[in-house]
């Protein structure tokens, strides 16, 4: 890379930076994101308690069945 590919690179480098904070300090940009971060925290929280509700479907079966396993050996030593 040359010198003046290096400056080029370097003055898009600093009009990103300048336009990313220009872009940050929008109010209606922070209002997007805001809107944005709570969408993925309200999703997070139904995808929690989706899988808090399988768990608990999972374990409710793992318990019948060592129900039924305990009340089959009683059967086979009466």
């Amino acid at each position: 890379m040359s010198i003046s590919n290096k400056w080029v690179a370097f003055g898009l480098g600093v009009a990103a930076g300048v336009a990313a904070v220009s872009l940050v300090k929008n109010p209606a940009f922070k209002k997007a994101c805001a809107a944005v971060v709570g969408k993925g925290l309200q999703l997070k929280d139904e995808a929690c308690a989706f899988a808090e509700s399988v768990k608990e479907d999972a374990q409710d079966i793992v318990a019948e069945a060592k129900y039924n396993n305990a009340k089959k050996a009683e059967e086979a030593k009466a």
